[in-house]
């Protein structure tokens, strides 16, 4: 396993040795060594999701409210997303940064965002499929979003499919009304990072 840390503190890419012969191939998407490893702490399962994308579907950006938060273990085992870690952490040195990491059906790559960061991707082929691995389970008065296409943010989305066909962002109406990150650092809605950092310091303790 590649393990790799994203410029944004809490946030890593992490890439399995794939194991191919004739009848296909093998590989170990997560394992607790090398989490452990990287992030100093276990990872917690709550809750497995999946999700299945059109080209040009865009999810995000998601978060949720620390304590306890949400941290997420996410790879894409058919198709191609470009995966979006974003910083919302008020006071964290690279608030308002993000990193951007394909994940895809060769490289088989993951990502992990601790709690407190960002959450987006944006389908790149119809069909992709995404699977995350929750910290804490669904909680809707706890969650919430920033427009993934506020200018502030500077994501540069794709623009052409996996096959070079031009894509338009579809989202979901609750994504198309979610406030850009200024309105939402004026409500006191978005996580503060000695928060995020005390609740993390304190897995690392248990």
């Amino acid at each position: 396993m590649l393990v790799q840390e994203l410029t944004v503190p809490g946030a890593w890419s992490l890439t399995p040795a794939q194991h191919r012969d004739d009848r296909g191939y093998f590989l170990e998407w997560f394992t607790s060594g090398s989490f452990q490893e990287a992030t100093g702490h276990t990872f917690g399962l709550a809750q497995a999701n999946l999700s299945v994308s059109d080209a040009g579907v865009l999810r995000g950006v998601h978060y949720a409210d620390v304590p306890p938060g949400q941290a997420k273990y996410v790879t894409c085992p058919r198709g191609a997303v470009l995966d979006v870690v974003v910083d919302l952490r008020t006071g964290s040195p690279t608030f308002g940064q993000h990193d951007t990491v394909l994940l895809d059906d060769v490289d088989h790559r993951a990502v992990y965002l601790s709690e407190g960061l960002g959450h987006a991707f944006m389908s790149l082929e119809d069909g992709s499929t995404v699977m995350y691995l929750c910290s804490t389970g669904y909680a809707p008065d706890r969650e919430h979003g920033i427009d993934p296409l506020d200018p502030l943010l500077d994501i540069s989305w794709p623009t052409l499919d996996r096959a070079g066909q031009p894509l338009t962002p579809i989202l979901s109406p609750k994504d198309e009304q979610a406030p850009g990150l200024s309105a939402a650092l004026r409500a006191g809605a978005l996580p503060r990072w000695e928060t995020t950092q005390a609740w993390v310091a304190a897995l690392r303790t248990t």
